[in-house]
């Protein structure tokens, strides 16, 4: 067997009613937009479809006060996509959660970790 080192990582959803208004995916899908500008390429970037990547950002969106991305449509040199400032939040406050469930969390995720097989 190979030398694996052990590793723990959180897979934060939040949820409004039943529906997965926010989660991992949709955090790196606006990770990506912003990064490429576009939906399309934050798709490819991602390895999943444009109709994916866009019924994830309308999802987002509609859960929503205010849009976490905004587009423009496509033409002649193609559509551009950016983050809102609620956008920006989003990713902000999600990866802050992540921080601070890890730091609150070490000692016991240590102690889980070494009760795996080495």
């Amino acid at each position: 067997m190979a030398n694996l080192k052990a590793s723990a990582q959180f897979n934060i959803r939040v949820r409004r009613g039943e529906a997965k208004a926010v989660g991992p995916g949709k955090i790196a899908l606006l990770e990506a937009i912003a990064q490429t500008g576009s939906i399309s390429a934050a798709a490819r970037h991602l390895g999943m479809s444009y109709r994916r990547a866009w019924g994830l950002v309308d999802d987002l969106n509609r859960h929503l006060d205010k849009p976490a991305v905004e587009a423009a449509p496509g033409g002649k040199h193609g559509g551009r996509a950016t983050l809102s400032p609620t956008g920006y939040k989003l990713i902000s406050l999600y990866r802050d959660i992540e921080r601070e469930a890890v730091r609150h969390t070490a000692g016991v995720m240590r102690s889980l970790l070494n009760l795996l097989a080495k």
